[in-house]
């Protein structure tokens, strides 16, 4: 199973997942003022990569890095992880929550159906 990412940590996987590789500078550039410092993000990173979430190759005096976890594979991981952990395993508990919670719209819901159904016909 993938670890849990923190927030700062998942806010740099997303720069990589979005840029598929970049440099310290590059991932700074991304990010959202006030920027963090040089040192706070090249930190981060080869905590990534000592998670497994993140590998680098020599560019220059530098490196380049990139996520050698798919943003689809955490997806799915951490999504298991909150139905796992807030709506007992159930999935049909989590939909009933947001139907209930947030006043999902009619058209969401008949996508939904439409993806649930489009999977049956697959099967």
């Amino acid at each position: 199973m993938t670890k849990q990412l923190t927030k700062a940590e998942e806010q740099l996987m997303q720069v990589l997942w979005q840029l598929n590789e970049a440099s310290v500078k590059e991932i700074i550039e991304q990010l959202p003022a006030p920027k963090p410092a040089y040192n706070t993000v090249s930190t981060i990173i080869r905590i990534l990569e000592t998670k497994e979430f993140v590998a680098h190759k020599a560019k220059g005096r530098g490196y380049i890095y990139y996520p050698i976890i798919k943003k689809t594979d955490y997806t799915n991981q951490s999504l298991h992880k909150l139905v796992d952990g807030y709506f007992e395993g159930s999935f049909n508990s989590l939909v009933s929550f947001f139907v209930k919670k947030n006043d999902v719209d009619v058209k969401e819901l008949e996508h939904i159906l439409d993806l649930i159904n489009d999977k049956k016909q697959k099967k």
